[in-house]
């Protein structure tokens, strides 16, 4: 049975999405499996961006933007009752399939007990088992029918495991052009062509702002008094964020004050010479963007000491590119991206990291010419885009569920 045959049948799809990015993969996904089931239904748990096309959201997709061992446990109570509820209710709903989209502390649990309970389900985003221990891979095939890979080193450790995995290609590939368009941006931001500019970016959630923001702002004040016309930008990724990132900045004015944007991230990317950011997505993006960075982060000390003292990091590299380019065979001690992680994350170790790149012309141009070639890889040579092969992978198992 084809997905044509079947899309007058209106399936039912689950799809339990956690924090930003995985609202804009949970929409993407849904955009494309509607070309398909044109009446399907899809509930479960997402943010606005999956809302607008068309979800039925349960619960608010706050719920789950949560980090750090801390901040789960203090959390936890609220957690389990959450979970305990959407499982009988997706038990009762009976959907053809329930796709969990990152979210892996809450969304396996979930997984695990609706496949016991004969559902089908879809892990959409592998957890890092290159970085954690790999027989992780196997406790993930025991919650999933299938986990789609945005990383193409991803299925074969899958593959040693005996789980079913796909490499669909990772969505932000799609998303950026492989030559990118400084002086577009720069003129959609009214940022002048002839200065240095460097863009901002601590972090995506309240928590993290208020943890490293103000070590982000002041080591960029430091790094503007040393390279005199420097441009700041600073984009916030929601209200929240800017309302708190406005009160660490002030009320600073004239041309060198930080310019601080709703949103336009992408844009302050593309328009800056060098990027400045927390750990995470971003530095996928950054990288994306074809734009030279500092990465830096520091979690909770308790989280840190139990993540040391049960030996959970696999590698010594923390950011995506650095682990993307060593993944890529460009060497195993690979390092194009300065990480200044717990401890090293200071504001005078930003701005020495920050500086020694607007100061070697020739490193930054390695690094593009570097990150083109991870750009090229996330593509791979897959036909289609990221939202399409996700959607194809999810509707095989809606169309095992009609056979």
């Amino acid at each position: 049975m084809t997905p044509t045959d079947t899309a007058n049948q209106a399936p039912l799809i689950a799809i339990i999405a956690g924090e930003d990015s995985g609202d804009q993969l949970g929409a993407d996904l849904i955009i494309a499996l509607r070309r398909r089931y044109p009446d399907a239904r899809f509930v479960g748990i997402g943010g606005a961006r999956m809302q607008a096309s068309g979800f039925e959201s349960w619960y608010d997709i706050k719920e789950l933007s949560l980090f750090g061992f801390v901040e789960v446990i203090s959390h936890l109570p609220r957690l389990l009752r959450l979970r305990k509820e959407l499982v009988a209710r997706l038990i009762a709903a009976k959907p053809a399939v329930v796709v969990g989209i990152d979210a892996p502390d809450f969304n396996l649990g979930v997984e695990k007990r609706l496949r016991e309970a004969g559902l089908r389900t879809v892990h959409y985003v592998s957890p890092s088992v290159w970085a954690w221990r790999e027989k992780r891979a196997e406790k993930i095939g025991r919650s999933a029918d299938r986990v789609l890979c945005l990383f193409p080193m991803e299925p074969p450790i899958y593959a040693r495991h005996g789980v079913d995995a796909r490499f669909v290609g990772h969505p932000l590939a799609d998303r950026f052009a492989m030559v990118s368009d400084r002086a577009g941006a720069r003129d959609f931001l009214q940022l002048p062509h002839d200065v240095p500019v460097l863009a901002v970016l601590p972090g995506s959630r309240p928590s993290e702002i208020e943890r490293l923001g103000r070590h982000f702002i002041d080591a960029a004040r430091k790094v503007g008094a040393a390279l005199p016309g420097l441009r700041v930008i600073v984009p916030a990724a929601n209200e929240r964020v800017h309302a708190t990132l406005k009160g660490m900045i002030g009320d600073t004015m004239g041309d060198d004050a930080p310019l601080l944007l709703n949103g336009h991230a992408h844009e302050a990317m593309l328009a800056a010479d060098v990027v400045l950011l927390a750990s995470g997505t971003a530095a996928l993006e950054a990288m994306l963007a074809k734009r030279p960075m500092v990465v830096g982060y520091r979690v909770s000390p308790v989280s840190y000491r139990i993540a040391r003292m049960l030996n959970m990091l696999k590698t010594d590299v923390y950011s995506l590119p650095n682990i993307l380019a060593r993944a890529a065979g460009m060497g195993e001690k690979t390092v194009l991206v300065p990480e200044l992680m717990q401890d090293d994350f200071t504001p005078e170790k930003l701005v020495e990291a920050t500086l020694a790149l607007f100061q070697d012309s020739e490193r930054r141009g390695a690094i593009v010419a570097a990150f083109e070639q991870l750009h090229r890889a996330l593509r791979g040579d897959l036909e289609g885009q990221a939202g399409d092969l996700a959607a194809d992978a999810v509707a095989e198992l809606v169309e095992a569920g009609h056979g």
